[in-house]
C-alpha cells in the first residue's frame, strides 16, 4: 500500500507509457474538439416545453430559456420572452426543460464491471492498452451522455483526477463539471484496488500530512473511510478546513456517524446503506438540525440486485452497449458470469432487509439530502445509476419535484457551486430536455434525455450525441 511520502506518484511501467502516451495525444484531441465548439451560435433558445428549474416553485408551462454564450440571460413564459434574432431556435414542446442532474457520489474509473477486484486486473491485463485515465474521460462521457452535468468524483489518483477535472474545465474533454477527492483517506488498505486510490495513515499526525499533500496536489475535497478513529476525524477536519477543503466521510455504523458529528465532516456519506438496522432517533434529529447533508447512495446495492435479479436483460441494454468501446463491453459482459456470487454482495440479504426502513427515516427526518450514486461499483453503470438512485427516493416516498431539487439545486450547494442546479438568469446553462413529464412518470422518462447542454455548448441534441466516445 501506497505510504504518505509517495501520494500521488505515477505509477511505473506500461501504464506509465500508455498514460504518457494518452497525455501526447490530448492537444491533437482538443484540436479536434475545438470546431465544434466554435461552431455552437452565441445565443440558443430552448422554448415551447414545461420548465422544471430546481426552485422551490411549479413547473413552469409553455417556457423559454434564453443562452448567451454559457450563461441562462432570460427565463419566462414564451408569450413573455422575445427570441432574439439569429440565435439557434431548440423546440421543446411536450418536454420537459430542466437543470442538468449531478451526482454527490462517483467513482469515475470504475465502469460497472461485475467485480471490482477483477475490474482493475482486467485493466492491468487484456485491457491494459486503456490507462485509468481514459476510463475516466469514458464514465465523464457517459455520464454527460446521460444528463449528469456534474459531480462529485470521491476515489481515485489525485493526480489523474485533478488532470480529469482541469482538462473538462478547459474544454479539451467532455463531461460533467467535477470536484475531486483523489484517494481515500483511511487506515486500512483495500485489496485489489490501485494502491494510489486510498491513503493509509497510522496516526492523526499522519493524516494532516495527507491532507496537506492533496491540498498541494489540487484535489477539492476530502474522503474519509471507514476505520478511523475520533482523534483521526478531527486532526483531518481541521486540516481540510484550514486547506479550505470540505471533508466527505465514508460512514455506516452509528459511533463513526458520531465521531464524524462531532468533528465537523460537512458531507456525510453512505448513511444507512450497509445493511444495518436504522439509527437512534437522537443522531438522526441531530444530523438533520446541524443541516449538514447526507448522501444514501441507497440503490447500489440492495436495489440494483434484485433489480439484476428480476430483470438480467438490463445488462445487456443495446442503449449501455452504445456508450462502450466494443472491448471493454465484452469484458464487463463476461464479468456478470457470476455476479450473484460476487463478494460484493455478500451481506444483500441483510442490506435488503433494511433497505427500505433506512431509507424511509432519513426522509422523515427532513434533513438536507444530496443525491448520489457510487457509480460505477458492480452493475451500477455511470449512464443510468443516478436515475435509478432518483427513483428509489421516489419509491420511498419523496415527490419527483423533491428529487429533482436534491439532485440539482442541493448538490450545487454540496459542492459550494452556486452558479449551477437552478434554471434562472445568471446560471451556467447547464440544461437537460427529457420527453414527457417527469412527475407523471415518476421520472422514468429521465432514461431518455434528449438535450444535454452544459455551459451553453450542446452534447446531446434529439436524443443522439454530438459528439463521439471519447476512444
Amino acid at each position: 500500500m501506497m505510504g504518505v511520502n509517495r501520494l500521488g506518484e505515477v505509477m511505473k511501467g506500461g501504464r506509465l507509457l500508455a498514460r504518457s502516451a494518452c497525455r501526447l495525444l490530448m492537444p491533437a484531441l482538443a484540436l479536434l474538439a475545438a470546431p465544434l465548439h466554435a461552431q455552437e451560435p452565441d445565443t440558443t433558445v430552448l422554448t415551447g416545453g414545461m420548465l422544471i428549474s430546481g426552485l422551490s416553485v411549479p413547473p413552469l408551462h409553455d417556457a423559454t430559456i434564453v443562452v448567451r454564450g454559457e450563461r441562462i440571460v432570460e427565463v419566462g413564459p414564451a408569450a413573455e420572452v422575445a427570441i432574439p434574432e439569429g440565435a439557434r431556435i431548440i423546440d421543446t414542446s411536450g418536454q420537459t426543460m430542466m437543470p442538468g442532474l449531478i451526482d454527490a457520489h462517483a467513482h469515475l474509473f470504475m465502469v460497472g464491471y461485475g467485480s471490482e477486484a477483477h475490474w482493475f486486473e482486467w485493466l492491468e491485463g487484456e485491457g491494459s492498452h486503456y490507462s485509468i485515465e481514459q476510463i475516466m474521460e469514458l464514465s465523464g462521457y457517459q455520464m454527460l451522455m446521460s444528463g449528469v452535468t456534474g459531480a462529485i468524483d470521491l476515489g481515485g489518483n489525485a493526480v489523474e483526477s485533478v488532470s480529469l477535472r482541469n482538462r473538462i474545465d478547459a474544454g479539451t474533454v467532455p463531461g460533467p463539471r467535477l470536484q475531486v477527492s483523489g484517494p481515500l483517506v483511511t487506515r486500512r488498505a483495500f485489496g485489489g484496488f490501485p494502491d494510489d486510490a486510498s491513503a493509509v495513515l497510522s496516526s492523526p499526525k499522519e493524516g494532516v500530512e495527507i491532507v496537506n499533500r492533496l491540498h498541494r496536489t489540487g484535489v477539492d475535497v476530502i474522503k474519509l473511510h471507514a476505520g478511523l478513529t475520533r482523534d483521526d476525524y478531527f486532526a483531518i477536519v481541521e486540516a481540510a478546513h484550514a486547506n479550505g477543503m470540505k471533508v466527505h466521510a465514508h460512514l455506516y455504523d452509528e459511533p463513526a456517524l458520531r465521531n464524524a458529528i462531532d468533528a465537523g465532516v460537512d458531507v456525510f456519506q453512505h448513511v444507512g446503506s450497509a445493511g444495518m438496522p436504522t439509527y437512534s432517533d437522537e443522531i438522526v434529529k441531530e444530523v438533520a438540525a446541524s443541516y449538514r447533508p447526507i448522501v444514501l447512495t441507497a440503490a447500489h446495492r440492495s436495489w440494483i440486485y434484485p433489480d439484476t435479479v428480476a430483470f438480467p436483460e438490463r445488462l445487456q441494454d443495446p442503449a449501455a452497449k452504445a456508450l462502450f468501446p466494443a472491448d471493454i463491453w465484452e469484458a464487463i459482459q463476461h464479468s456478470f458470469e457470476e455476479w450473484p456470487s460476487e463478494a460484493y454482495f455478500s451481506r444483500i440479504d441483510r442490506q435488503i432487509a433494511f433497505r427500505s426502513p433506512q431509507v424511509k427515516q432519513w426522509i422523515a427526518s427532513n434533513a438536507v439530502m444530496g443525491v448520489g450514486t457510487d457509480s460505477g461499483t458492480p452493475m451500477n453503470f455511470n449512464h443510468d445509476g443516478l436515475i435509478r438512485e432518483m427513483k428509489v427516493l421516489v419509491d420511498e416516498g419523496m415527490s419527483p419535484l423533491e428529487v429533482i431539487r436534491d439532485t440539482t439545486r442541493v448538490n450545487a450547494q454540496i459542492m459550494g457551486m452556486r452558479d449551477i442546479g437552478t434554471i434562472e438568469p445568471g446560471q451556467y446553462a447547464d440544461i437537460i430536455v427529457v420527453p414527457g413529464d417527469p412527475v407523471y412518470a415518476e421520472l422514468n422518462n429521465l432514461f431518455s434525455v434528449q438535450v444535454v447542454m452544459k455551459g451553453g455548448v450542446i452534447y446531446k441534441l434529439d436524443g443522439a450525441p454530438t459528439i463521439p466516445l471519447p476512444f
